[in-house]
C-alpha cells in the first residue's frame, strides 16, 4: 500500500444479511483506530439502521483507500473488478472456509486487520483480462475478468467449435466443450478442475485450458500475459455457444464471433496478513502432502 490509509471502504456479500455483525464490528474497530470508515449502497441496505455513512457503489472508489470484502472469493472477484481503476488496495475476510482470494477468517479479523494496518502485511499485484466480443466487424461487448474468461457450449450436450490465434498467428482449431482463457489468478478455479498449470499469482502469464478436447493432443498453453489471445467461433448457428467473465456475467455468441482476450490496463492489489503464505493456501485447499 503505497498511500496513507485514512478512509476504509467496507463491502459485504449481496443480499446476505448475515454479514451484518461483522461490518459493524469492524467499522467499530476502524473509527476506534481512528479511521473514517465507508459502506457502500448496497451494504448499507443490509444494514439497516447503521451509523456508517453509505456512499454510491459506483462512485465509492473515489472515497476510500483501502478496502475489506466480507464474504468470500466470489464477492472478492466482483468487487476487485469495480475497483481496479482506482487503485484501492483490497482485504478479504472469508466467512466460510479459507478462500484463495480472501483468506482471513472471520474469527480473528480483527487481529489481522489490526497487524495489516500496523505495516505487517505483504501484498501481491494480480493482473485483470480485458475482453471484447467482436461481431460482423464492430465491438458488441466488453467486459473485465480477474479469475477468467471462458467459452464454453450452452445447455445442449452438442460440442461447440472454435479457432485460436495468438497475437494473429493461427495455433489450432478445436472441437470440444470449450476453452478457458485464465490469469495466474485464476490458474486455481475452473481451469484447474480442466487440467490446467497452476501458475504462481505473479507470474506474468495466461494459461490457455481447453474443456474436454475431442482431440487429445489439444493440451493447456502458457503464454506471455503481454499476448493477445483471440478466439473464433467457426460451427454451425445451433451451437449455442456462450462467453462469461469470472463466472458472473455471460453473452450468447453467434457462428463468425470474435472473443479477444488480453492483460487489461489495470491490475488488482490484494493485501494478505505478514504470515500467509501462497502455498499454504494451496495445501490448505488442495490437501496437498496429505496421506490417505
Amino acid at each position: 500500500m503505497k498511500k496513507k490509509i485514512s478512509t476504509v471502504g467496507l463491502f459485504g456479500r449481496y443480499r446476505d444479511e448475515s454479514i451484518r455483525g461483522s461490518i459493524e464490528r469492524l467499522g467499530e474497530f476502524l473509527r476506534a483506530r481512528r479511521l473514517q470508515v465507508l459502506v457502500d449502497d448496497n451494504t448499507a441496505s443490509l444494514l439497516g439502521k447503521t451509523t456508517l455513512p453509505s456512499v454510491p457503489f459506483e462512485n465509492i472508489g473515489r472515497e476510500i483507500d483501502l478496502a475489506i470484502i466480507v464474504g468470500g472469493d466470489g464477492t472478492l472477484l466482483s468487487i476487485a473488478r469495480h475497483l481496479a481503476p482506482y487503485g484501492v488496495p483490497l482485504i478479504g475476510v472469508n466467512r466460510g472456509r479459507l478462500g484463495f482470494l480472501a483468506d482471513i477468517g472471520v474469527d480473528q479479523m480483527l487481529e489481522d486487520i489490526g497487524h495489516i494496518l500496523d505495516g505487517e502485511y505483504h501484498s501481491e499485484t494480480r493482473l485483470l483480462l480485458s475482453s471484447e466480443i467482436m461481431r460482423m466487424g464492430k465491438i458488441v461487448h466488453s467486459a473485465t475478468a480477474l479469475n477468467d474468461v471462458i467459452v464454453t457450449k450452452g445447455e445442449l450436450a452438442r460440442m461447440i467449435e472454435f479457432e485460436i490465434f495468438l497475437g494473429g498467428e493461427f495455433v489450432n482449431s478445436s472441437r470440444g466443450d470449450g476453452v478457458i482463457v485464465a490469469s495466474p489468478t485464476g490458474s486455481t478455479a475452473y481451469a484447474m478442475s480442466a487440467g490446467g498449470p497452476v501458475l504462481h499469482p505473479t507470474l506474468p502469464a495466461l494459461a490457455v485450458v481447453p474443456i474436454c478436447p475431442h482431440t487429445l493432443s489439444f493440451r493447456p498453453l502458457v503464454v506471455s500475459s503481454d499476448s493477445v489471445i483471440e478466439i473464433v467461433m467457426t460451427g454451425s448457428s445451433g451451437q449455442h455457444a456462450h462467453v462469461s467473465f469470472d463466472g458472473q456475467s455471460s453473452m450468447a455468441l453467434s457462428d463468425g464471433d470474435h472473443i479477444f482476450v488480453r492483460r487489461a490496463e489495470h491490475s488488482v492489489e490484494l493485501v494478505h496478513p505478514a504470515r500467509r503464505s501462497y502455498f499454504d493456501v494451496l495445501r490448505q485447499k488442495l490437501h496437498w502432502g496429505k496421506t490417505v
